[in-house]
């Protein structure tokens, strides 16, 4: 991988958050906890130099990759080609912000990735929103994001991304990963994350007004009563306390000890 920056006449920048997987073992490693398949449908955010992409390809599948950087974007065909001709014709690149995709050449079985840390959140979220096929997504992310997507109520990492995961997905924590295996080496550790889909909570109510209560309800500071905290988008403490009560809630709870389904409830009950 080094060897092909140089050759390209590129190196990783801080502008894109850009922190190459170098190990072979490591993109191994990852196809096959994300449990990849011949003839399954992947789209890769942030391919960089192509190393998970080679790792996908090898395993079979076809793979869409997103790439925001024009160097790399242009590049990556043509080291597909070179290292791995009988593959070529199963990747296709898209030169474009991950979070501007909203259409794709085929709809995607899984999302398997090494993520920038500063939009890993969003990425995953914009990408489970926006392609419903999606049945299973594995990204290596910064180990801190990693324990707060996975988080279950009432632990003390738990928060939105964690809430708005767990609408989406079952999440757990697949595995460390080393700073050894990523030029350059990056100064926090990471871990892998897998997420598969599962049917989001039974409810009457749009996806984005139960994220709304979510905002609100981890918008202050930790351990914020929800009577309080719910007022901005019940319209006012008494009205929160009304719709926490219906919803079978007490308004003394706090945000982090409640799951997905009790923020859909108590959107439920919101005045509309």
């Amino acid at each position: 991988m080094r060897t092909l920056a140089e050759s390209l006449g590129t190196s990783p920048t801080k502008r894109w958050g850009q922190n190459f997987v170098v190990d072979a073992g490591t993109v191994r490693r990852i196809v096959r906890i994300a449990g990849v398949q011949p003839a399954d449908a992947v789209v890769e955010v942030g391919p960089g130099l192509g190393s998970l992409t080679l790792a996908l390809l090898e395993a079979g599948a076809s793979v869409t990759a997103v790439e925001i950087d024009p160097r790399l974007a242009a590049a990556l065909p043509q080291t597909v080609a070179e290292r791995a001709p009988d593959d070529a014709d199963r990747l296709t690149v898209i030169h474009d912000d991950a979070l501007k995709v909203t259409e794709l050449p085929a709809p995607p079985s899984l999302l398997v990735a090494n993520l920038p840390y500063n939009v890993s959140v969003p990425v995953i979220l914009h990408f489970l929103e926006t392609f419903p096929s999606l049945q299973r997504v594995l990204v290596m992310v910064q180990a801190e994001v990693a324990d707060r997507l996975a988080a279950p109520p009432g632990s003390r990492t738990y928060g939105i991304p964690s809430a708005k995961a767990a609408w989406y997905c079952a999440v757990r924590v697949a595995g460390d990963v080393g700073r050894a295996v990523f030029w350059p080496v990056p100064r926090v550790d990471s871990k892998l994350v897998l997420m598969e889909r599962r049917e989001p909570p039974v409810t009457d109510v749009p996806r984005e007004t139960v994220f709304a209560v979510v905002d609100a309800a981890f918008a202050q500071r930790r351990k914020a009563l929800l009577r309080g905290a719910l007022a901005s988008v019940a319209g006012s403490p008494a009205a929160a306390e009304e719709a926490l009560r219906a919803a079978g809630i007490d308004p003394l709870t706090r945000g982090e000890q409640l799951r997905i389904e009790d923020f859909a409830a108590i959107a439920a009950h919101l005045p509309r």
